[in-house]
């Protein structure tokens, strides 16, 4: 078993391994899966067939694709997009009485302002972009 083990850590040393994008893609899979069981069972048709397949094996070779990979720094980067969206829905979810989100025109931050009533002019902390907006 350790010799086993010793392979395996070489083989995976300089790989990105598994995160969080990864684990949801695998729990992805296998809830497709599991529909296509359940469904396939009472419903066979080609194109659903096709179709199943089409997306099982796209969802679990993207897995092993960033399991595998060599470049940490992009894999990462990845994952990181992945947790700021569902981080930001988050803050919004949580926000949507005292505060109100808007994207600066020029340079794509995400602004959380006070909630206010009218218009008012809003400076980007980033680009110094000043633009109008409604609160």
């Amino acid at each position: 078993m350790g010799k086993f083990k010793n392979k395996l850590y070489r083989f995976m040393y300089g790989r990105y391994g598994t995160d969080k994008l990864g684990t949801v893609l695998a729990w992805t899979y296998f809830a497709l899966v599991l529909i296509y069981t359940v469904v396939g069972f009472f419903w066979e048709n080609a194109i659903f067939t096709v179709c199943y397949l089409i997306a099982s094996m796209t969802l679990i070779f993207f897995v092993f694709f960033r399991m595998f990979s060599r470049n940490v720094a992009k894999r990462r980067k990845e994952n990181e997009k992945f947790c700021n969206f569902f981080k930001l829905r988050k803050n919004k979810f949580k926000d949507r009485k005292t505060h109100v989100y808007r994207k600066c025109k020029k340079c794509g931050a995400v602004l959380r302002l006070p909630r206010s009533k009218g218009k008012h002019f809003v400076v980007c902390p980033r680009c110094k972009n000043r633009f109008r907006t409604r609160g």
